[in-house]
């Protein structure tokens, strides 16, 4: 088995590509070892790694976060064997009662609907590449509510994505709204 990484914007964050699918669709985000438990048990040999931080498992990607005071040269190789060692022992990649993230809803009104398409079209595969995700939260007096998870979360360029990007980008298109904001 050969895994690929590379660099997100996020300097705390590096993707890993094992070359076959993870989540297939959808996505599912691990803030902290105890949200791993019993949820998904790659997640949770990744958090037994020293200085993992943070776990986003994607369609065909891994998304790990590392605390400041490690180096990713010392963090690369367990994480590497972590991943390895799970795909071989044939586990899964999350618990039956595991969620992966979603943001359906069949009562939305036009414009939710609009928000959420564009979002799914536009956004979400420019912000898959660089190792994160993002979630819709709510669209409440022309605000939109997102989620940023993986990569995105704490990246330095996050208020420059939603802003500059994904704020004007909406607003192109749907004139009911006026602002992006980060869903705390």
């Amino acid at each position: 088995m050969f895994i690929q990484t590379e660099q997100t914007p996020n300097p705390a964050s590096l993707k890993f590509l094992p070359g076959r699918d993870v989540l297939g669709s959808g996505s599912a985000n691990f803030a902290d070892a105890t949200a791993a438990v019993d949820r998904s048990p790659l997640a949770e040999r990744l958090f037994t790694v020293e200085g993992v931080t943070g776990v986003f498992l994607g369609s065909d990607f891994i998304t790990v976060s590392k605390s400041d005071d490690k180096e990713w040269y010392l963090l690369k190789p367990p994480i590497l064997g972590a991943i390895m060692e799970h795909f071989v022992s044939g586990k899964p990649i999350l618990t039956e009662t595991a969620g992966a993230a979603s943001a359906d809803d069949d009562d939305d009104d036009e414009v939710v609907t609009q928000i959420k398409e564009l979002l799914e079209t536009r956004v979400r595969p420019a912000v898959a590449q660089d190792g994160g995700d993002i979630v819709f939260q709510g669209f409440e007096d022309g605000v939109v509510f997102l989620h940023l998870q993986g990569s995105c979360a704490g990246c330095p360029s996050s208020t420059m994505t939603l802003k500059a990007g994904i704020e004007n980008m909406l607003r192109h298109y749907i004139p009911e709204v006026t602002e992006v904001r980060a869903a705390m």
